[in-house]
């Protein structure tokens, strides 16, 4: 069952289904109305700054910090409904060549483990509520709720899946699954089992129940950390929660939401139709003309927003159903929408360039110089692999002068679009966030122009903050993964294993490549860089390396952890965005993945060769 659907009668009694779905159908229009109305108070906070700024010199005092707080609201929110929907950004990498008995026992423990995760939150959001005081800076706002929505959250979330589990005439599975996971909950706070390498039960528990079970993977990451507790982790479970909560509360992660939305207006209001049409007028009739057509769009807006997610999300909704109406299967096209999401933090003005700049203290205008190149050779390599795979008969007769002015002319609504983001941005007249909020505003004016029907636009905000709970959720949940692998030492084992190759620059660039490659497979890249960038590129340079060459080597290796399992975020957020199965789209990854090594190594042998004397 996906979403809130009614239940068919034939699965239970007639007046029990009648009554789950009436209640299901109810609590999803209930809270798909609180999700909307939180992500319009969101564009409407950040749209009126905008204006006060333009218009005086101060702007709206406290919007940055309104703005924050609404984000684990929509995180909340939205729990309840992605958890078991096309949003719930799970890997199952099994998925229907298991027996049907097996994949029952599978759902069943996916369940009692996303209990787990949920009274994680719960218990953990009202303990760390306990042990936080004070009111926020600008608008005094009691700090002690925050936490306290996180577990509103988890309570609705409970409280759904057991209504989910009625409807299907689960009820008594579910009930055993929740109360098994409840006794383990239990368990992890009474039980003390010393062990000397706490990560290593972090990742088996992450790797059991991600990749094996396939829970949803910000439950799996919520529930490995609370899981690990009585192992010796440094992170009791509030603090967890708090690590959770501290990732939400980043003003740049704004941008998700409004890019979000902006792609979902683009296809409702039929803009991007029409700027696929003139795309396809261009180049339609070359081998792999609308894939290359979204490439080269993906190098023209790469660094208008500044993160990978927020464009993954954005080019997600607004490329995928262009390229499968065009005959690209699916998960080929999410595929490559993900992969060109990697350029977003290579190609400048890049988030991932400042965070290194600020963890190493190496030069920003250095990096965003040798940034440009970077990305320039990634997109070569990515248009080599469409070339070569695309389906030679997925063309069309070449549009005649005619038929091009005409449908450039139709898509100049979508030039308009790119232009207010990348001239606000790169001329430094808005903020990244700024500018995802513009795009969601004009998208929003041109639907209004085309006078669609305004439930095309509600249902858009509704969506677009399901789906922004979703991976805001999973960004936050991976940050106290990150956090035990850094107390434990982890980070500097790897760091020794790399100075162990003393100073031949081909040595050490691959022995931190292949180290890398394995970090990004289940870290953050921020994350990553904050971790490993001040261990490693000391010893880049004991080598004779540019360790501004080596920190571009550093970001485009991570950015490639992005589209690989098992985590594959930008291929999640792709995924779910675009009702794609994941492990499929990892499959179809394989071109593209292939074209992104190849970049890399090019870049990494010319890094070390220049350092030799």
């Amino acid at each position: 069952m996906h979403g809130f659907a009614a239940v068919s009668a034939s699965t239970a009694p007639p007046a029990a289904t009648g009554l789950t779905a009436g209640a299901l159908n109810f609590a999803g229009r209930i809270l798909g109305a609180v999700c909307a109305g939180l992500l319009a108070l969101l564009l409407a906070v950040i749209a009126a700054a905008i204006l006060l700024r333009t218009i005086g010199s101060s702007g709206l005092i406290g919007a940055e910090e309104l703005a924050t707080w609404l984000l684990p609201a929509l995180v909340g929110a939205g729990l309840p409904l992605f958890s078991s929907g096309p949003m719930a950004l799970r890997l199952d990498i099994f998925g229907s060549r298991l027996p049907a008995r097996v994949n029952a026992l599978r759902n069943i423990l996916a369940e009692a483990v996303v209990v787990v995760s949920c009274l994680a939150l719960v218990f953990g959001g009202v303990s760390a509520s306990a042990l936080i005081g004070g009111t926020s800076p600008l608008l005094h706002l009691p700090e002690p709720v925050r936490p306290l929505l996180l577990a509103g959250g988890g309570v609705l979330g409970i409280l759904l899946s057991g209504l989910r589990a009625a409807g299907d005439n689960r009820l008594p599975a579910f009930a055993a699954a929740a109360a098994g996971a409840s006794l383990v909950y239990a368990a992890a706070h009474i039980l003390l089992v010393p062990s000397p390498l706490p990560t290593s039960v972090l990742l088996g528990v992450f790797a059991a129940c991600a990749l094996i079970i396939g829970v949803p993977m910000p439950h799996a990451f919520i529930a490995a950390g609370c899981c690990v507790v009585p192992f010796g982790s440094l992170l009791p479970e509030p603090a967890v929660i708090a690590v959770v909560l501290s990732g939400l509360q980043k003003y740049l992660l704004i941008a998700i939401p409004f890019f979000l939305l902006a792609g979902e207006l683009l296809t409702a209001s039929g803009i991007a139709d029409d700027l696929v049409r003139f795309a396809h007028a261009l180049v339609g009739h070359r081998r792999g003309g609308t894939a290359q057509t979204v490439l080269l769009t993906g190098v023209l807006f790469s660094g208008a927003s500044g993160s990978s997610v927020a464009n993954a999300a954005f080019g997600a909704k607004t490329f995928i159903p262009q390229l499968s109406a065009r005959g690209w299967q699916p998960e080929r096209a999410a595929a490559l929408v993900a992969a060109v999401a990697t350029l977003d933090n290579v190609i400048p003005p890049s988030i991932a360039f400042l965070i290194l700049a600020a963890a190493a203290n190496i030069s920003v205008g250095g990096l965003m110089t040798w940034g440009f190149a970077a990305g320039g050779l990634m997109a070569a390599t990515l248009a080599v692999a469409v070339y070569f795979t695309a389906d030679p008969s997925l063309t069309s007769e070449k549009a005649s002068a005619r038929e091009r002015l005409h449908y450039g002319l139709r898509a100049v609504p979508a030039f308009g679009l790119g232009l207010v983001i990348i001239a606000g941005i790169r001329f430094g007249l808005v903020s990244p966030t700024e500018a995802a909020a513009l795009a969601a505003l004009y998208t929003l004016a041109g639907a209004l122009v085309k006078r669609r029907p305004i439930g095309d636009a509600a249902r858009a905000f509704r969506n677009s903050a399901i789906e922004t709970s979703a991976i805001l959720l999973l960004i936050g949940a991976a940050a106290p993964f990150a956090s035990l692998m850094a107390t434990d030492g982890i980070a500097r084992s790897l760091t020794a294993l790399v100075r162990a190759w003393g100073d031949n620059p081909f040595l050490v660039m691959l022995a931190m490549n292949i180290i890398l490659l394995g970090v990004g497979l289940v870290l953050d890249i921020g994350a990553a860089i904050l971790l490993f960038a001040p261990l490693f590129l000391p010893a880049a340079a004991a080598a004779g390396m540019d360790p501004v060459l080596v920190g571009v080597v550093l970001v485009v290796n991570l950015m490639i952890g992005g589209v690989t399992p098992p985590v594959g975020i930008l291929v999640q957020v792709v995924a779910g965005a675009g009702r794609v199965p994941a492990p499929a789209v990892f499959r179809a990854m394989k071109p593209c993945f292939l074209a992104l090594i190849a970049a890399l190594s090019l870049m990494a042998f010319t890094v070390a060769v220049l350092a030799r004397p």
